[in-house]
């Protein structure tokens, strides 16, 4: 199926999914549009939000007049995909535009926090789906192992450079740096220890 039918169809599911409850993300991956409800713990969010924050206070400085935002979908036509990061650092000004998604080409960076119940995508399909769209910065923040990925250097469909980090380092992420030392891994309380609740 050629991106433009598949783009109609996602228009399609995101025009039904205004009128369910919850809340809902269509994307476009290898076997086509997805419609999927979104569900994030707590902890995800806590992560989400304290990199935006971070990236939000230095971009004023790096890249005026951009922002690190939670959504939209990102699309690349070229290779027939279109995703929603946990956060993508974007022009402002494409959040005032008509449309389901941002053009890929607008996106500086994308971070997905990792999910328990679908670790996969963010470390397979994505990995190869974010550099094919010429996407320069990805992290992969994983609560689960409590561990950090910046890859970075897009070529084709993979980064050529993968730099590895723990929770409590100071991460460079592209001209910017984030401060890891209050994220929290899923099922641990907050000084380690195993906790019932995440």
């Amino acid at each position: 199926m050629d991106y433009a039918k598949m783009r109609a169809i996602a228009e399609e599911l995101g025009a039904y999914a205004e009128r369910l409850e919850g809340a809902w993300s269509i994307e476009i991956g290898p076997s086509g549009p997805i419609l999927a409800m979104m569900c994030p713990s707590k902890r995800h969010e806590g992560t989400v939000h304290r990199i935006r924050e971070q990236l939000n206070k230095q971009l004023r400085t790096t890249y005026p007049g951009y922002i690190c935002a939670t959504g939209p979908e990102i699309e690349h036509p070229g290779i027939g995909r279109m995703r929603r990061p946990d956060a993508v650092v974007i022009p402002e000004h494409v959040l005032d535009e008509e449309g389901l998604a941002v053009d890929a080409t607008q996106v500086l960076a994308v971070i997905e926090i990792v999910s328990p119940s679908n670790p996969d995508n963010d470390y397979s399909e994505k990995l190869a789906e974010y550099p094919a769209m010429g996407i320069a910065q990805y992290m992969i923040v994983d609560p689960r192992t409590g561990t950090i990925e910046v890859h970075s250097d897009p070529c084709k469909n993979r980064y050529d450079r993968k730099d590895p980090y723990i929770f409590g380092d100071s991460v460079p992420f592209g001209p910017w740096t984030v401060d890891t030392s209050a994220f929290r891994r899923y099922g641990k309380a907050g000084n380690g220890t195993t906790s019932s609740g995440s």
